[in-house]
């Protein structure tokens, strides 16, 4: 099997043979490849010791990424390869990194300590792809298996159960059976891992194709980075509305969303408040206040697995908005586009049509007609460049000082007085009007 490679790649593995050593592509980029994707990088792996490699590109900029463990990086036309010496891994004490490792000469004992059979394959033009564990099988059926024995392989390092639920969620495969009961059996490993690396895997998990069903498969591990989902599970909601449980529905409308890290988060966490809020009146279930609980939950737990704050704010108000109701009208759009922006409005569109989509169908579809409806009054306002913001009013607080208006609060509350005026159309968007309008206002 022959595959593409770089011409830094190329490069990097004719100067190490050159100098006596054999060199191959290996790890992702290999199965990347193998798979008709681009890959995003390429690694390099070598008998060559860190210090002999750094004395064969000598003159090239070297970073030392991890010499103790045998890696350095290359940088090649402004782009990073990592060059790493073949090993044999020591203790992992801490359930994430080998304590020690040893260099070694024999390329399968280094690919026998990585993780899955899909990336310890390795490549060179010369031999082709070396694959000793069955990761071409693996590919072709579609399969995330373990190399060697799985419990050894996560109690190495537990975040490889995140990674394995982020490959059968991103590449849409199924997890062998064995590596699927060790995952069972070593979740608990993963409160040993930095919650911003759990985060990241988390990150694209969600955005896979197969998203829902590895939530709905593996959800004691979900459960087990995210402790408050355990009350959706099985939570029936008892509403004309819902066909599902709360944490089904979630699921769901997780993979409706569009495949962007908040917009999924939103979806994982929109319900997460449902069970607290549970009520039942005339054998009908209600959740009166859910949005807003769900949104200081979310925060909680977004910031204890240390997101951005950008991506907080992103999800916490999508969710605390997710259930509001919005109309086809266009001085209601307007408000809400005063509200949170244009940006954040189609967001929350995207998510109402992801929770409207994992909904019973005999509502689903009068509500994606509401919604087809909303988008299409937003875009006529936008086309038409209608005012919905200060920044956009033809006057400023210049203007009305100018105009004779005393300073201080009240050029705030004439302005936003103005700015409810043109939203509700009783005034144009126009500077002499508005000028006239304001001195009324404070006569």
């Amino acid at each position: 099997m022959d595959i593409k490679i770089p011409d830094e790649v190329q490069y990097m593995i004719d100067i190490l043979e050159k100098n006596g050593y054999e060199a191959y592509a290996v790890g992702g980029c290999v199965r990347d490849a193998i798979l008709g994707a681009e890959p995003k990088d390429w690694d390099i792996c070598t008998p060559a010791l860190p210090e002999q490699t750094m004395g064969f590109f000598e003159g090239q900029r070297i970073i030392e990424t991890g010499l103790s463990h045998g890696t350095i990086t290359l940088v090649l036309n402004n782009k990073p390869f990592e060059i790493t010496t073949y090993r044999r891994d020591g203790v992992y004490s801490d359930n994430r990194r080998p304590d020690t490792v040893e260099f070694v000469n024999d390329l399968k004992e280094d690919l026998s300590r990585r993780d899955f059979t899909i990336n310890a394959m390795a490549y060179s033009p010369k031999k082709g792809v070396v694959d000793f564990f069955g990761g071409i099988q693996d590919i072709e059926n579609q399969t995330v298996r373990c190399v060697g024995d799985a419990d050894k392989r996560f109690q190495e390092d537990a975040l490889r159960i995140m990674r394995a639920l982020r490959f059968a969620s991103v590449l849409d495969f199924t997890i062998e059976g064995h590596t699927s009961a060790a995952i069972y059996r070593n979740k608990h490993l993963l409160q040993n891992i930095a919650v911003e690396r759990i985060a990241n895997e988390l990150n694209k998990l969600i955005v896979g194709d197969n998203a829902g069903n590895i939530l709905l498969n593996y959800t004691c591990v979900i459960g087990a980075v995210i402790p408050e989902i355990k009350e959706m599970v099985g939570f029936e909601q008892k509403s004309p509305y819902h066909h599902l449980d709360v944490w089904n529905h979630t699921a769901a409308s997780v993979t409706k969303a569009p495949a962007d890290v908040p917009l999924r988060l939103t979806m994982l966490l929109h319900d997460i408040a449902k069970p607290g809020c549970y009520s039942e009146a005339d054998g009908i279930g209600h959740f009166y206040g859910h949005s807003k609980v769900s949104s200081d939950m979310a925060k909680e737990i977004l910031l204890r697995l240390r997101y951005d704050n950008s991506t907080i704010e992103t999800v916490t108000e999508l969710i605390l908005y997710h259930d509001a109701n919005i109309h086809p009208e266009r001085k209601h759009i307007k408000r809400w586009l005063n509200r949170i922006g244009e940006e954040r409005f189609r967001q929350l569109i995207e998510i109402k049509r992801a929770d409207a989509m994992a909904k019973s169908e005999k509502y689903r579809q009068a509500k994606m007609e509401v919604l087809n409806d909303i988008l299409t009054v937003l875009d006529e306002i936008i086309e038409q460049n209608q005012c919905f913001s200060l920044k956009d009013l033809a006057v400023n607080g210049r203007d009305l000082i100018a105009a004779g208006v005393p300073e201080g609060v009240t050029i705030g509350r004439i302005l936003n007085r103005l700015m409810d005026m043109v939203i509700d159309e009783q005034v144009e968007n126009n500077k002499e009007k508005l000028l006239e309008t304001a001195k009324k206002e404070i006569e």
